[in-house]
């Protein structure tokens, strides 16, 4: 019976001992792998991701590009941290094949999203070279608007008809985008047409005139005229004209007013802005068709 005893006694010391030795592992391998996951992430976030922002602050990037770097460094942080802590508990295995599996749907995901994946890193690029900013009026494929938004995939742009446009990134990237303010003076044209029989000198004189009396129009550079076109029924004299701090607004305003300027003009000094006149010339021929009463 003291033997029975004693062998059992040694059985649950020895049972004892090799649960305590596999909670041992398990407790190590956690505290490994929480101590790898927590110093990768504490050191990622506290050095890697504002080393990430104090790098794109001073190559000029503005926020939402620095945004964006930010949160692509912290994703970079979280999985780095789950590599070193999955390496060090010693599952580097299961890593490898969790890697193989990522990829695989990680191109998977590609293919199905390409337009979603193609405006998002357009719009990276229009944040990056900045070819228009929000408040900018801009044309493009034939449209017209001012930039409220930009967006990582897409950009709003409100029409002068006060209608929202959604634009894809990559239409904007990938097509000619024109910017009249972009720069601090913008220069503007138009065709005034007169009669063959009118004086050009005197209506260039006249165009020239009603441009430097403008206050919005620029003294320098100035305003100037040229010759054209000789069309069906006009002189094309063409002026062109500069204004400072271009908007939308003063785009349209003050070619309005100087145009009207110069046509007021025009008619004071009897010059003629003709219209284009068609002749008709032929004969008809009626034919009278008799009914064959058989």
């Amino acid at each position: 019976m003291v033997v029975k005893n004693s062998k059992l006694m040694v059985s649950l010391q020895f049972g004892l001992t090799a649960i305590t030795a596999a909670a041992a592992d398990v407790l190590f391998t956690v505290a490994l792998f929480l101590g790898g996951f927590l110093g990768v992430l504490l050191l990622g976030r506290t050095v890697f991701v504002p080393a990430v922002d104090r790098a794109l602050t001073a190559r000029g990037f503005d926020e939402a590009v620095r945004g964006l770097g930010s949160r692509v460094a912290s994703a970079v942080v979280w999985v780095a941290a789950i590599a070193v802590a999955f390496t060090l508990a010693g599952y580097g295995a299961f890593l490898s094949a969790f890697a193989v599996f990522g990829s695989a749907l990680a191109l998977a995901v590609g293919f199905a999203a390409q337009d979603l994946l193609g405006n998002f890193v357009a719009g990276v690029f229009i944040l990056k070279d900045k070819p228009f900013n929000v408040g900018d009026w801009i044309q493009w494929d034939g449209n017209t608007g001012r930039v409220e938004d930009i967006d990582l995939r897409v950009s709003r742009i409100r029409t002068f008809d006060n209608e929202q446009i959604t634009v894809p990134n990559g239409d904007l990237a990938n097509s000619a985008v024109t910017n009249p303010v972009a720069y601090e003076t913008l220069r503007q044209k138009f065709v005034f047409g007169i009669g063959y029989d009118d004086d050009i000198a005197e209506a260039t004189d006249i165009i020239i005139e009603k441009a430097e009396a403008h206050p919005d129009i620029l003294e320098d550079p100035g305003p100037s005229v040229r010759l054209v076109e000789l069309g069906g029924s006009d002189v094309g004299l063409q002026s062109r004209w500069w204004i400072d701090d271009p908007d939308r607004g003063d785009f349209v305003r003050v070619r309005s007013e100087y145009v009207t300027a110069v046509k007021e003009a025009f008619d004071e000094a009897g010059i003629d802005i003709p219209y284009v006149h068609r002749q008709l010339t032929g004969s008809v021929e009626v034919v009278e068709a008799v009914a064959d009463d058989r």
